[in-house]
């Protein structure tokens, strides 16, 4: 059986923590700050725990990634 491939696109934007939960980066912080309230954009700060449904994906898409 040969290796299965990790997503890369996915590699990229998805890591894991030392407990071994995957973590990304929140969206909407990329630019056009200006425009955008403090408040706004203190909600986008820091990293988020990918949970639920979408864990099932990252597990799909990342295979060796271990959560």
């Amino acid at each position: 059986m040969p290796k299965m491939k990790s997503h890369k696109g996915t590699a990229k934007r998805i890591g894991v923590t030392g407990s071994g939960k995957a973590v990304r980066v929140k969206a909407w912080r990329g630019h056009h700050l200006e425009l955008k309230s403090s408040r706004r954009k203190r909600r986008y700060d820091g990293k988020a725990i990918v949970t639920g449904e979408s864990l099932d994906q990252v597990r799909r898409l990342l295979p060796y990634l271990g959560v």
